[in-house]
């Protein structure tokens, strides 16, 4: 008996293995009535970044959360995009969360931040975590990250590195949360902005020490610029320069060199040296603990001792 298939079904098959497996997967969800979060990955400066398939994704979807819906409407029309936008930002994410997972019971539904991935440093988490908990499939569409792409080209090594985020806008806590990764042999990865970025690199100097830093801005667009040198001069460059868009920092991390803790005797020196010119004790404290494996409080101890 010749079975007869319709041209649609006969196209489908006509997919190479790899497309067919994601279309049949997109398939079984749709024709199960469960919706799909996608989380789009959309670019970071220029617009070629955007993939095919993220493109058909968020034509498909029947609803797009966007971190601003002004900014990802730009997106939307550069490439024909008319899908419907909501907004899910930080200060409405509880209040959207049900909205959201009601329009997921009736279709699929993409998530967007400003330039990126979504839900690295923003709100996307909170909606992952209560998809999963509804039991909807989450889904990425890969794409640009500004912290991946910064890595890759810095020239430090990449095996095991730590993302970090934004560092505190605060002195006090900026140094307490480079102190804590200051022992660490992972390559390190922070966001700053233009306003803090000199201070930012003066922290890092004298915390953690002279290492070696790649500093990445205004990626994928037309200023785009990667300094690569040691902190101390990274410190000289960017306060010379204009601070324009936002910052990258792959930072050295500690290496076994800087593992051997320094003698008594040698943080004693050190102390001498940097007392010579006009820093507190607090300032010398801060930034001998960085490089002599000392905690911040010993070293300071050990100057007040030194001045009885």
């Amino acid at each position: 008996m010749n079975a007869t298939y319709s041209k649609e079904y006969v196209a489908f098959l006509s997919i190479e293995p790899l497309r067919l497996f994601l279309r049949l997967s997109e398939w079984i969800c749709y024709n199960h009535l469960m919706g799909t979060l996608y989380l789009v990955a959309t670019p970071i400066g220029n617009l070629e970044d955007l993939s095919p398939r993220a493109i058909r994704v968020l034509r498909e979807a029947s609803l797009i959360a966007a971190e601003d819906t002004r900014h990802t409407g730009k997106l939307l029309k550069h490439f024909e995009i008319e899908t419907p936008l909501t907004s899910y930002f930080e200060h409405n994410k509880l209040n959207k969360l049900d909205f959201i997972l009601d329009k997921l019971s009736t279709g699929d539904v993409a998530l967007v931040s400003d330039a990126g991935s979504p839900a690295i440093n923003d709100p996307g988490y909170e909606l992952v975590k209560a998809a999963l908990a509804s039991e909807y499939n989450v889904m990425p569409v890969p794409g640009p990250s500004a912290p991946i792409a910064a890595l890759t080209v810095s020239g430090l090594p990449t095996d095991s590195f730590l993302y970090l985020g934004y560092l505190p806008h605060k002195t006090s806590e900026r140094h307490k949360f480079v102190e804590q990764v200051a022992n660490l042999r992972y390559t390190l990865i922070f966001l700053e902005s233009p306003y803090r970025i000199v201070e930012a690199l003066e922290d890092i100097h004298s915390i953690l020490g002279n290492r070696r830093i790649c500093v990445a801005r205004e990626m994928t667009k037309m200023f785009e610029e990667y300094w690569r040198g040691n902190a101390k001069g990274a410190v000289e460059y960017f306060k010379s320069q204009p601070a324009r868009g936002e910052f990258t920092l792959v930072v050295e991390g500690k290496t076994k060199a800087e593992s051997s803790v320094w003698t008594e005797a040698e943080v004693l020196a050190a102390v001498e040296r940097e007392l010579k010119g006009e820093k507190s004790a607090k300032e010398i404290s801060t930034e001998l603990a960085g490089q002599s494996g000392w905690s911040k409080k010993e070293v300071y101890r050990l100057i007040n001792h030194r001045a009885k």
